[in-house]
């Protein structure tokens, strides 16, 4: 009997991408630990950085001249380059839980460290002085921004801003010609895989969409259009009160496991069809302090046998069809948050492209590698798409710059609280969401 023969419906092509890694600079595989400290990252941004300072300064303040704090003299106008310190009443200390002077310090809110006395101050390898005026606002800035200041040593022996340059924005490769065609990259972030309260029918709706196994002719043929997919930190959800126990039972084992095995599950089913790249966050089992290194690949046996599988590090920079996106986990966002403020997150990403530096406030209250002879977070090339992940909900905006530069800025939302995936066309740097939230959505 011969077998019948069943109409397969047409399968649509899924478009293919160019795809170069960019993540070099966060590697610290040739790095060893030798005891140094976090003053010589500090010493290479502001070596770097006062460089291209010197360079502006001839076009923004061409008579005045340019000295170190050392060499400041009262009463006479100059132009000073140098990192800024933010001196913060409520900025935690470990040594603060044994002063006896605890109970007359103010309570900090949890989530921000501002007070009204704090106050900036600026140094270079001379010396450093107290800022004074009203032109820079101590609730902009952060530890670790490099400026250049032009202003006068004052009797009192502070120093009287009376203009500021920051460095801007770096130069941007031109976008590639539009080509008409129509490719996306997917951003989520923040799956939490093993949290209790997360909807595992919301991860496999997002994972049916962008393989092509839901909805109709359309709605596949906008799924065919999807190249790429970056997952951008928090990817697991370890039960914590295990790790606390010197002891772990063999049960505890396998709810450490679960987690990441479920993971492994989903990305197999996505590396089958798309490229993926998969980038750490504060809550994933790798070092804690930034640039993290990727998951390793032996948590993922099944989806990493897969040449379309990625493992990146956080922050991770990389091109598609010449695009470059350049993100990160939202550990940068979230401590400039707590350190100074903004009326919204993209204002914070806008601040970090304007200051040429993705964590300015690492090594102070952001934990980092310490590197001696370079400081990976300077932005030397302007990306076209900047995201970050781990946000309370999805924002965007299109940033431009004095030279011509187009940046699109995009808050990555929590997936597990929100159902929200973002689509980023490739061709025109315009934005999508894609809602999982119950019923599928977009």
């Amino acid at each position: 009997m011969a077998a019948m023969e069943i109409d397969s419906p047409t399968k649509i092509p899924r478009k293919q991408a160019a795809y170069r890694s960019l993540d070099e600079p966060f590697e610290i595989q040739k790095d060893i630990y030798r005891g140094q400290q976090y003053s010589q990252i500090y010493s290479a941004r502001l070596h770097l950085l006062r460089t291209l300072m010197h360079s502006l300064v001839p076009t923004w303040k061409p008579h005045f001249p340019v000295c170190n704090i050392l060499g400041l003299e009262e009463g006479s106008e100059c132009v000073v380059v140098g990192t800024l310190y933010k001196h913060m009443e409520l900025k935690p200390s470990v040594l603060d839980e044994y002063s006896k002077e605890r109970s007359v310090i103010p309570i900090a809110r949890p989530d921000n460290f501002m007070h009204e006395s704090d106050y900036l101050v600026l140094e270079d390898e001379s010396g450093r002085i107290k800022l004074g005026g009203s032109l820079l606002s101590p609730s902009v800035y952060v530890t670790g921004v490099v400026v250049a200041l032009l202003g006068r040593e004052t009797d009192a022996g502070d120093f009287h801003v009376e203009d500021a340059l920051e460095v801007g924005l770096p130069p941007q490769l031109e976008m590639p010609l539009k080509s008409g065609e129509d490719k996306y990259v997917v951003l989520i972030s923040g799956l939490h895989v093993g949290r209790a309260a997360s909807n595992p029918l919301e991860s496999q709706l997002l994972i049916d969409h962008i393989t092509g196994h839901l909805g109709d002719q359309q709605v596949q043929g906008m799924a065919a259009q999807i190249v790429h997919l970056v997952i951008a930190g928090n990817s697991v959800e370890i039960p914590r009160g295990i790790l606390n126990k010197q002891n772990l039972a063999s049960t505890d084992y396998s709810r450490l496991s679960e987690p990441i095995k479920e993971l492994d599950m989903m990305l197999t089913e996505i590396a089958a069809g798309l490229t993926l790249d998969i980038m750490p966050g504060s809550n994933d089992p790798t070092n804690f302090s930034l640039p993290q290194k990727p998951l390793n690949r032996c948590l993922f046996p099944s989806s990493a046998a897969y040449n379309t599988f990625r493992s990146c590090p956080n922050p991770h920079c990389f091109e598609i069809d010449g695009v470059k996106f350049l993100g990160t986990s939202g550990q940068n966002i979230h401590d400039l948050e707590k350190y100074s403020e903004a009326k919204d997150k993209l204002e914070f990403m806008e601040r970090t492209l304007k200051w040429r530096h993705l964590a300015p406030t690492a090594p102070n209250t952001l934990g980092c590698y310490p590197f001696t002879d370079r400081d990976p977070f300077l932005i030397e090339s302007c990306p076209h798409v900047y995201f970050v992940g781990n946000q309370d909900k999805y924002e965007t905006r299109l940033m431009k710059g004095s030279e011509g530069q187009l940046v699109r800025l995009i808050c990555v939302p929590k997936f597990c609280e929100t159902g929200v995936a973002v689509m980023v066309n490739t061709n025109n740097l315009e934005c999508r969401t894609l809602s999982f939230n119950a019923s599928f959505s977009s």
